[in-house]
């Protein structure tokens, strides 16, 4: 089964400093029909104006996925790390028994563009940690890239949940098979382009559940940039 998530139906924050998209309820909207998806429980899709950001604030027990799109973000934590995240990184938090963090738009002139995707761990506890790499190689396209995994194989990110992100980078036209475990879940993001996801259009900003499925096709009907989270 496959429940498609319209861009268009996401919650939306718009303030003078970051225009927020939510696929599930996060802050101030609140859709009880859409707190999550198994132990993905947030997936944000922000713009960041110059200069702009949030000070300090705290997180708990919470594996906390940043990919900047376009632009850069700017972090600092109490665990001493002080970093710029640009495009084609990726940045993972381990929440665990607490961290606190500030980003901002370090840009005098560029907006930034991120998606921000929260994962529930499969354990409490355990002390916060950081990672941050880069996935922005050009000539990684047509294929799935791992970006994040629970034993951070293939050079991936590390996660506390038996959970996996991958994004594909798809020229026009190419297509990509995928087999999958019918037991697990899948969400997808469009994050750029259009593409057909086992036979229906969707375009930036869509999103997808998909369950009880043994194949997944995608086809790029522009150049396109595809997120793929595998979870328990």
């Amino acid at each position: 089964m496959i429940q498609f998530r319209d861009r268009g139906a996401r919650g939306r924050h718009q303030g003078a400093q970051i225009d927020a998209r939510h696929s599930f309820s996060f802050a101030d909207y609140n859709d009880p029909k859409h707190m999550g998806f198994r132990a993905l429980r947030v997936l944000n899709e922000d713009r960041v104006v110059p200069g702009a950001g949030l000070p300090e604030h705290g997180h708990e027990d919470m594996e906390i996925v940043t990919i900047v799109l376009r632009g850069a973000v700017e972090h600092r934590d109490n665990l001493g790390n002080s970093a710029v995240i640009r495009a084609g990184e990726v940045q993972r938090m381990s929440a665990g028994t607490g961290i606190r963090h500030s980003e901002r738009n370090p840009s005098a002139d560029e907006r930034t563009h991120l998606l921000q995707i929260w994962i529930i761990p499969a354990e409490t506890g355990g002390p916060p940690s950081y990672e941050q790499k880069s996935f922005a190689d050009d000539g990684e396209r047509n294929r799935w890239i791992i970006v994040a995994s629970r034993d951070g194989r293939d050079g991936s990110l590390t996660l506390r949940q038996d959970a996996a992100m991958e994004i594909a980078r798809l020229d026009d036209g190419a297509t990509l098979a995928r087999t999958l475990d019918p037991a697990r879940g899948y969400w997808v993001q469009v994050i750029a382009g259009i593409v057909s996801l086992n036979g229906t259009e969707m375009r930036e900003g869509d999103g997808a559940a998909i369950t009880s499925e043994d194949k997944l096709f995608v086809e790029a009907e522009t150049d396109a940039e595809v997120l793929l989270v595998d979870l328990p």
